[in-house]
């Protein structure tokens, strides 16, 4: 799109539409009563509400074609941040002023969350940081003014995901912590409720226990379970599912898997190192079926294979609730199975059908300390994973 220019908007009447910007989406000059003026509208969707917001950079021509692109272009920034520019530019505008209004839990938040943006590695853990609290805390605590925050008020917060969602649960305890303790430095309250909470919430299962078993689905189960719940059905998640399951790989590297990572030729998948949790570049021979499922995700979107419906990367949550929805069932009693449990579905599979324990912790992209049988495994890793999808989809081969 071509930038406007000053002729354009110097011809600018009452009766005309708004004339974009040209160079920054979402910015256009809204004519006014006179010809020749008008005012820079900039709307946006809000990255902490979710919702269409619009403020104004001014009027023209007091605020030239230029300046209004530099505006939005720095708005722009923020939202890639996750920071909605009009809550900014209103706590900014407290700041000036020097206002000590005791803010909110959820104003805290925010505060703290703008700070912290240029720190963080990437946008999506920002993004990941902010919803936390947005989905569990300010439900309930997101009104409180910092002063009045109380460790059963802290409780209240996290008690219905202490237990079944402890890592979750975790991470929220950590960002409570942070806000607080950034109201405490600044004055807002005496004391973090946080550091005490532990004694008005049970006991947690310790990390090491948490670490030896996610609920696995039994794998002489699996291709009953694939042929009934992963061949029908329309979106993204049963086949980003089912490609799991056939590549025993986590979740989060499925969910991020990008097109310039697949050699759809030589059959294999390239995860680099830095989207892997030992930092490890981890090589994947593809089966067949596995081939198959990536083929029908052409077109879908330039960079994921497994896009969301928007075009983003999916959430963490998506396999969860899908296996939560169908209760599938799992070695563990009164838990549903997960998608990271699959991964010891495999295991058991590879050690009661003879395949050597190096050979599935090479598969599992576990470190092996042998350099030569990691090259030995490399040759013969394609024959087990191909072994293993016609396993689990045998049930409808042929």
């Amino acid at each position: 799109m071509a930038i406007l220019k000053d002729i354009q908007a110097k011809a600018i009447k009452p009766d005309d539409k708004p004339k974009a910007h040209g160079a920054v989406v979402g910015l256009s000059l809204v004519p006014s009563k006179t010809k020749g003026h008008g005012y820079w509208r900039f709307i946006f969707t809000s990255p902490e509400t979710k919702k269409r917001r619009e403020f104004s950079f001014g009027t023209y021509p007091e605020v030239g074609i230029a300046e209004a692109g530099k505006l939005g272009f720095a708005a722009r920034e923020l939202i890639a941040k996750g920071i909605d520019p009009l809550e900014d530019r209103k706590r900014t505008e407290l700041e000036r002023q020097n206002i000590r209004t005791i803010p909110t839990f959820k104003e805290a938040a925010f505060i703290l969350h703008s700070e912290l943006a240029p720190s963080w590695k990437n946008v999506k853990h920002g993004q990941q940081w902010i919803n936390t609290l947005s989905t569990y805390a300010f439900p309930i605590i997101g009104e409180c003014t910092m002063d009045s925050l109380t460790p059963a008020l802290i409780a209240d917060v996290l008690r219905p995901i202490w237990l079944s969602k402890s890592e979750t649960a975790s991470r929220l305890k950590q960002r409570l912590h942070a806000v607080i303790a950034w109201g405490w430095a600044h004055g807002f309250c005496a004391s973090n409720p946080v550091d005490v909470v532990q004694h008005l919430l049970p006991k947690q299962e310790s990390k090491e226990l948490r670490k030896q078993h996610q609920p696995a689905m039994p794998w002489r189960d699996i291709p009953e379970f694939i042929v009934k719940y992963l061949r029908n059905g329309v979106g993204v998640t049963r086949p980003l599912l089912e490609f799991l399951i056939l590549t025993a790989t986590r979740s989060g590297e499925v969910r991020g898997m990008l097109w310039q990572e697949v050699d759809i030729d030589q059959a294999v998948w390239m995860i680099p190192e830095g989207r892997m949790k030992m930092k490890v570049a981890h090589r994947i021979p593809l089966s067949d079926r596995a081939i198959e499922i990536i083929k029908a995700q052409t077109g879908h979107h330039a960079e994921l294979v497994f896009p969301a419906p928007r075009g983003s990367e999916l959430s963490d949550m998506v396999l969860t609730s899908f296996l939560r929805k169908i209760e599938a069932h799992s070695d563990t009693p009164d838990r549903y199975a997960t998608a990271h449990g699959f991964r010891s579905s495999f295991r058991d599979w590879a050690s009661e059908n003879g395949y050597a324990r190096e050979l599935a912790e090479r598969a599992l992209a576990h470190a092996i300390e042998n350099k030569t049988e990691a090259a030995y495994h490399r040759s013969q890793r394609r024959v087990m994973m191909q072994a293993w999808s016609d396993y689990v989809t045998g049930c409808y081969l042929g």
